[in-house]
């Protein structure tokens, strides 16, 4: 399924072709690519299960309904697919998103607030540690994501992406990014933009793998994220 109402993005997704800077790389790349996907997610599902059932178990204690969340965004060329993760809000909180939009503490068509309120007891640490995110390692493993790409974003904010914001497109979205290493939250939507576009122009598998150790220390700080 392809994105949203506005004619101007649905017209420059209606082929992976009409999207802006599609670079061709050897096909071999992205086999290597595929195979540190699968085993990393495989390894990354095996080790984190232990923490996510603990996680859950926790939220199950201290917020009402299913400590699993999964959330529409949209993948590489505009396909659409289910992002899983564990719930770090109240149930119901969606219904809060158009008021508290104005009150967002990022540029651009996000919504982020260091202080949510719609949050529960262990929302700020399963963000702050990024353990929510756990659960991705599924769409790895689905091939809806990789581990390294551009974050997947929600279909409400695709609907402002210009021609430069909709190359990140191209690629499919990841656990992890230039983004996810260089501030996160703290790195305003333009130079997040250009990160990404970055990535989508220099990829390699090798960098991929810097990137993910890069990605260690930047989780264990906690650096950016809310």
């Amino acid at each position: 399924m392809q994105v949203g109402n506005n004619p101007r993005v649905r017209a420059l997704l209606v082929s992976p072709r009409s999207l802006p800077l599609r670079r061709e790389v050897p096909r071999s790349w992205l086999v290597a690519k595929r195979a540190i996907d699968v085993c990393g997610a495989f390894v990354g599902l095996v080790l984190s299960a232990p923490l996510v059932l603990l996680a859950a178990l926790a939220i199950a204690c201290v917020s009402p309904g299913s400590p699993f969340f999964a959330q529409e965004r949209v993948g590489q060329n505009g396909r659409r697919f289910r992002l899983y993760k564990l719930r770090t809000m109240i149930d119901g909180a969606h219904l809060e998103h158009e008021r508290l939009q104005p009150l967002s503490e990022v540029s651009g068509p996000v919504f982020k607030m260091r202080n949510d309120p719609r949050l529960h007891a262990l929302g700020s640490l399963l963000r702050r540690t990024s353990i929510d995110e756990l659960p991705n390692f599924v769409n790895v493993l689905f091939g809806e994501m990789s581990l390294v790409g551009p974050r997947p974003p929600l279909p409400c904010e695709v609907e402002h992406y210009d021609r430069f914001a909709l190359c990140r497109l191209t690629v499919k979205p990841g656990l992890t990014c230039l983004w996810q290493i260089n501030g996160r939250s703290n790195v305003d939507f333009d130079e997040w933009m250009a990160l990404d576009n970055r990535y989508v122009e220099t990829w390699t598998p090798w960098g991929d793998l810097a990137i993910i150790w890069r990605t260690i220390p930047v989780v264990i700080q906690g650096e950016g994220a809310h």
